[in-house]
C-alpha cells in the first residue's frame, strides 16, 4: 500500500503502520468467532440437551448464561481495554474464550456446560470491545476507515447466519461438541496473529483508577435487565421474579447514571452517550437487533419444523441474507459512507430491512422459498448491511482515544441487550398468538392430521404476528436514525456536537509495539 501515512496534522506514521490491514484480518476473525457463537449453539442445543440430560426447564441456561455474562460485563470489558491496552485485552480475551470453548465441548453435565457458556460470555465481553476499539484507533483516514468498517460490519451482520450453516454441518455430520471445539483454532490463529501484527497507537490509554461502584451497578443492572427478558419468555410478563428483575434493573441503572455523573473517573463517561449522534446510533442499532434476533429463531423453526429442512439445508437457506449483508456493507455502505451523511444510509437501510420483514408477514405453511423467503432475506441483508456499516464507524468516531474502548463496548451492549430483548419479546408475542389461534380453531379439527395442521397453522400465525411487531420496531429505528444522527460523512469531518467530538484528527498516530 503506497499511502501509509495517516491523515493527522503534522504527524507521520511509523513504518510498522502498514500492518493495520493485516491486523484487520485477525480482528475480523475474532469478531466472526464471537458472532458465530451466538447462533452456532442454537442448532446444536437439542442434541446437547439430550446427551447431557438437561431438562426442558433448564435448557434456556445454555443461551442465557452466555447472554448474561456477555451483556452484563461489556462496559467493564471496554474499560479494561482502555486501562490495560487494547492489544493485551484482545489477546487475553481470545485465550480465555478458547479455553472456555474447550471446556464446553468437553462438558459431561449440564452444570459444566452452563459454567463454560458463562465463561465464554466473560471473555467475549473483554474481546468484543477491544476488537472494535482497535479498529477505531488504527484506522483514522476516512476512506481506509470506511473499508475497514465495511469488512467488520459485514462480519458482524452476516456471521450469525454463517453460524447456522456451520452449526448445521457440525451437528449433522460430526457431533454437537464440535460447535464448541471449532472456536479453539479460530482463537489460536487470531491471538497469534494479533500478538505479532497489531501495533497499538501510543497515548490512547485511560490510566484513571477503575470505577468500582460503576462496574457493580452497570453489571448488576444489565444482568437484571437481560435476565428479566429471558425470564419473561419462559415464565410470562406477570411473573413475580420477572417484574422484580425489571424494577431492580431500572433502579440499578438509574443509580449508575447518578454515580457516573459525579465520580471523577467514571466507567462510562456520560459524554460518550449524551452526544446526539452516538446516542441515536446506540438506540437505533439496539432496536434493529431486537427486530432481527427474533426473526433468526422464527425462520430456523419455520424451515425445520414446518418445511422439514435439515439443519444444513436450513443454514444454506440463510445464505442470501449473508450475501445481502456483505453486499450492503462492502459495496453500498463503504462506497457511500464518505460521500453522504450517515443518516441517509442508516435510515433507508433500516427501512429496506423493514420492507423485507413486511414480506415475511405474509408467511403461510405452503409459502414458496423462492417467491417469498428469498426476496425477503435479500432485502433484510442489504438493508442491515448498509445501515450497520456507518453505525459501527460513527459510534466510535470523534471519541477521545481514552474513551474508545467504552464507546465500542456501548455498540456491543446495544447489540447484546437488543438480542436478549428481541428473542424474549418476539417469542412471547408469537407464543401467545399461536396459543389463541389453536384455541379458536382446534374444536373444528376432529381427526389427528387436521389437529396437527391446525397446530402448524397456529405456529406460522404466531410468527407472522410477531414479525408485524418487528416491522414496527425497524420503522422506529429508521425514524431515530433520521432524527438523531445528524453528523456528516463518517470519517470525513469530526462530528459537530457533544463533548469529546472534534478530536478525530488528534488521534495519536505514531505506532509503537506494546
Amino acid at each position: 500500500m503506497s499511502e501509509t501515512a495517516l491523515k493527522a496534522p503534522g504527524v507521520t506514521a511509523a513504518s510498522g503502520d502498514a500492518n493495520r490491514w493485516k491486523a484487520l484480518v485477525f480482528i475480523a476473525l475474532a469478531q466472526l468467532m464471537v458472532v458465530l457463537d451466538a447462533t452456532i449453539v442454537n442448532i446444536a442445543l437439542p442434541a446437547a440437551q439430550q446427551d447431557l440430560g438437561i431438562s426442558d426447564g433448564n435448557k434456556q441456561w445454555v443461551i442465557t448464561a452466555y447472554a448474561l455474562a456477555f451483556g452484563g460485563l461489556l462496559l467493564f470489558g471496554g474499560r479494561i481495554a482502555d486501562l490495560w491496552g487494547r492489544k493485551r485485552t484482545f489477546v487475553l480475551g481470545l485465550g480465555g474464550f478458547a479455553a472456555a470453548s474447550a471446556l464446553g465441548g468437553a462438558a459431561t453435565t449440564g452444570a459444566m456446560m452452563f459454567g463454560a457458556r458463562a465463561l465464554q460470555g466473560v471473555f467475549g465481553a473483554l474481546l468484543a470491545p477491544a476488537a472494535l476499539s482497535l479498529l477505531a484507533v488504527m484506522f483514522t483516514d476516512a476512506k481506509e476507515r470506511a473499508k475497514a468498517f465495511g469488512i467488520y460490519g459485514a462480519i458482524a451482520g452476516g456471521g450469525g447466519a454463517v453460524g447456522l450453516i456451520l452449526g448445521g454441518f457440525l451437528t449433522e455430520y460430526l457431533d454437537w461438541r464440535w460447535t464448541f471445539f471449532v472456536n479453539v483454532p479460530f482463537a489460536v490463529v487470531a491471538a497469534a496473529g494479533a500478538y505479532f501484527v497489531i501495533r497499538e497507537p501510543e497515548g490512547g490509554r485511560n490510566r484513571n483508577p477503575l470505577d468500582i461502584p460503576g462496574v457493580l451497578l452497570s453489571t448488576l443492572g444489565l444482568v437484571a435487565l437481560v435476565y428479566g427478558f429471558t425470564r419473561a419468555e419462559s415464565d410470562g410478563w406477570g411473573d413475580a421474579v420477572t417484574v422484580s428483575m425489571f424494577v431492580a434493573s431500572v433502579v440499578l441503572l438509574l443509580a449508575f447514571v447518578v454515580v457516573e455523573a459525579r465520580v471523577k473517573a467514571p466507567l462510562l463517561p456520560l459524554r460518550v452517550v449524551t452526544d446526539r449522534n452516538r446516542g441515536g446510533i446506540y438506540l437505533s442499532l439496539g432496536l434493529a437487533i431486537i427486530g432481527m434476533f427474533g426473526l433468526f429463531l422464527f425462520l430456523t423453526y419455520y424451515l425445520q419444523v414446518v418445511k422439514g429442512y435439515s439443519p444444513v439445508k436450513t443454514g444454506f437457506a440463510f445464505l442470501p441474507m449473508v450475501v445481502g449483508m456483505i453486499t450492503g456493507s462492502t459495496q453500498i455502505g463503504t462506497r457511500l459512507m464518505t460521500r453522504v451523511p450517515a443518516r441517509l444510509l442508516m435510515g433507508p437501510g433500516f427501512l429496506v430491512a423493514g420492507l423485507g420483514m413486511l414480506l415475511l408477514t405474509q408467511l403461510e405453511i405452503d409459502s414458496s422459498y423462492g417467491a417469498l423467503l428469498l426476496p425477503a432475506m435479500v432485502l433484510l441483508g442489504l438493508g442491515m448491511g448498509t445501515a450497520f456499516m456507518p453505525a459501527m464507524s460513527l459510534a466510535t468516531q470523534g471519541v477521545e482515544p481514552r474513551d474508545a474502548g467504552v464507546a465500542s463496548a456501548m455498540v456491543n451492549t446495544s447489540q447484546q441487550v437488543g438480542g436478549a430483548i428481541g428473542t424474549a419479546l418476539l417469542n412471547t408475542i408469537a407464543s401467545s398468538a399461536t396459543t389463541s389461534y389453536i384455541k379458536d380453531h382446534i374444536a373444528g379439527a376432529a381427526a389427528k392430521p387436521q389437529q396437527d395442521l391446525v397446530k402448524l397453522q397456529g405456529m406460522v400465525h404466531g410468527y407472522s404476528t410477531a414479525i408485524w411487531f418487528a416491522v414496527g420496531i425497524l420503522t422506529v429505528a429508521a425514524l431515530i436514525a433520521f432524527t438523531f444522527v445528524n453528523a456528516g460523512r463518517p470519517g470525513a469531518t469530526p462530528a459537530a456536537s457533544g463533548s469529546g467530538d472534534g478530536v478525530e484528527d488528534e488521534l495519536p498516530v505514531p505506532v509503537v509495539a506494546h
